[in-house]
């Protein structure tokens, strides 16, 4: 999975996890790609606001840290701990309807199933139709720690 800060014709930033560099292209081509806030598809990728910052002077390697601050094992370990919580609020927040997201989730749009959170997984071909009839979803990444508790317990 790939992360892209993406933009709109409007000005609008949001990000948007894709299988990979190809699957972005041949969505944004295709108009499968939206603004979460005015629904436009003329969206580009943009550069991601991320900054490392190396010490080359003595005096400057003995400084005090920023706070935040860390090599690139603590920044990649305090991602998957936010990427760990993301998934824990998902977790106890919805409901699991497994391999029926899609039609669970038109039932939903559609006023013919209550209103609720819900988590599941979808082919390609359901994530297409669901964009073709207007439901909102989020993919979320899964940190592969999560999925290793999942499946024990």
């Amino acid at each position: 999975m790939i992360a892209f800060d993406l933009r709109c014709v409007e000005h609008h930033i949001f990000e948007a996890w894709f299988k990979d560099r190809e699957a972005y292209e041949d969505q944004r081509e295709k108009g499968l790609i939206s603004c979460p806030v005015c629904g436009s598809t003329e969206v580009e990728k943009i550069l991601s606001p991320v900054a490392i910052k190396k010490s080359s002077s003595a005096s400057a390697s003995s400084a005090k840290p920023a706070a935040g601050a860390g090599d690139g094992a603590e920044v990649q370990e305090g991602f998957l701990k936010a990427m760990e919580k993301i998934y824990k609020t998902v977790l106890e927040n919805s409901e699991d309807v497994g391999t029926r997201f899609a039609s669970e989730a038109l039932k939903i749009h559609y006023g013919a199933a209550e209103a609720r959170s819900i988590r599941g997984v979808t082919t390609d071909e359901e994530e297409k139709m669901l964009q073709e009839e207007g439901v909102q979803f989020t993919k979320i990444p899964v940190p592969a720690k999560m999925v290793k508790k999942e499946e024990i317990n």
